[in-house]
């Protein structure tokens, strides 16, 4: 069995592309990973095996990705970030004027098996790097990070209208594109 620090070590890929992901900036990604190791190494009686080691590297780079986001935050453009505000509210979220989805939602079968399966997650990491990189940047620090929308407004200078509008948009996006990669039927002739 490979040594505790051959352990983390051989993660350093996965977490470095997983900080990538969320940060969208490889110097930041290879700082917030760096720590992540430092902070591993210097306390491993910190790990307790409660868990794999991978899921406590990955909970130890959430803050210090959550760290950079706080430090940098001002240098990410939002001003680029715009609402429609002549459309109607509820076509924007998907919906008819007597609440019924305008498309609805195709059958995804049963989410938390696919969830748990590697393929669909390789999936939704591609979807989720497609992003536009405003929208991505905030669906993950909500739904990855789980920052909480004061959070975020606070330290992008956001309303909460602009973040929830984002927050939907990127939603969208991700459904569109994990149904046709990943939950679309094929095509049998």
């Amino acid at each position: 069995m490979a040594s505790f620090e051959q352990q983390i070590v051989d993660l350093h890929d996965y977490l470095f592309k997983f900080a990538r992901l969320q940060l969208r900036n490889e110097a930041w990604a290879e700082d917030a990973v760096s720590e992540t190791v430092l902070a591993a190494l210097s306390k491993p009686q910190a790990f307790e095996q409660r868990s794999q080691l991978k899921s406590w590297l990955v909970g130890i780079l959430k803050h210090k990705i959550i760290d950079l986001l706080r430090q940098h935050g001002r240098e990410v453009n939002v001003s680029s970030i715009q609402t429609e505000d002549d459309a109607d509210p509820l076509e924007l979220m998907g919906y008819q004027s007597d609440g019924h989805f305008i498309e609805p939602p195709a059958d995804w079968g049963n989410p938390e098996q696919d969830l748990r399966n590697r393929q669909f997650m390789l999936i939704m990491d591609a979807c989720a790097n497609k992003l536009p990189a405003v929208q991505g940047r905030l669906f993950l620090m909500r739904e990855w990070l789980e920052l909480s929308v004061e959070e975020i407004c606070k330290d992008l200078d956001l309303t909460p209208t602009n973040l929830y509008v984002q927050l939907h948009r990127a939603r969208l996006r991700l459904r569109a594109c994990l149904e046709l990669n990943w939950f679309a039927k094929p095509n049998v002739s």
